[in-house]
């Protein structure tokens, strides 16, 4: 991935009238998929489907908060990156915590229901990762905006993948793996955003402190 900013170059803050149509069809997106795969999830019985539906859940909120603090001072911005990534934080917690339960109390999920809804979620991510290629770099708050739509993408392929499994080794494991594996993807970009955003935090209460 590139760098979040070049030195030669401010740091995009969103302040773009294409970005934010971008924007707000991206959270329309994301949150009818979020609906659909918890949905779907729960009728499945697939751990991996329902975190990539929290996943679609975080992004639509992630997305809201970036839009919503467009223009505002640094320090504001900076807090609302602190706050998606701590979202994020709760969010992979919580997908490693069910999946540990789902180990020992799990049933096993209809990969076909998987299968199509993983399909139908890569669809629409690859679509807003075409919509948002132009802004994947910026502030802590529009590179959260693009790490939560790459996340997606590699989430839905690897549900795809444990749908895959699921068939045809008529286990649960498959699907509990790759629910493991987007924890711990949830967990490192919410650490990423963590790191830009105190660093821009940081740099905030310096501009404040000479003014």
């Amino acid at each position: 991935m590139s760098s979040c900013c070049h030195s030669q170059q401010p740091r995009f803050e969103g302040l773009s009238s294409a970005y934010q149509r971008v924007l707000w069809l991206v959270i329309a997106i994301n949150f009818s998929m979020f609906l659909a795969e918890m949905i779907a999830g729960q009728l499945a019985g697939s751990r991996a489907l329902q975190a990539d539906s929290l996943d679609f859940a975080g992004d639509s909120l992630t997305y809201a908060i970036s839009l919503a603090v467009i223009g505002r001072p640094l320090l504001v911005r900076s807090w609302a990156a602190l706050f998606k990534a701590g979202s994020l934080l709760l969010l992979g917690f919580w997908v490693a915590g069910s999946t540990l339960w789902s180990i020992w109390n799990g049933q096993l999920p209809e990969a076909h229901v998987m299968g199509i809804f993983a399909v139908l979620a890569l669809t629409a991510n690859l679509v807003s990762l075409f919509l948002l290629m132009r802004w994947r770099d910026g502030d802590a708050n529009i590179r959260s905006v693009w790490l939560c739509s790459r996340n997606d993408a590699l989430a839905n392929l690897a549900v795809l993948f444990a749908a895959f499994g699921v068939f045809g080794t008529a286990a649960a494991w498959p699907d509990l793996l790759v629910a493991g594996i987007m924890s711990v993807l949830f967990l490192s970009s919410a650490w990423q955003i963590l790191r830009q955003a105190l660093a821009e935090r940081r740099e905030a209460l310096q501009l404040l402190a000479v003014q």
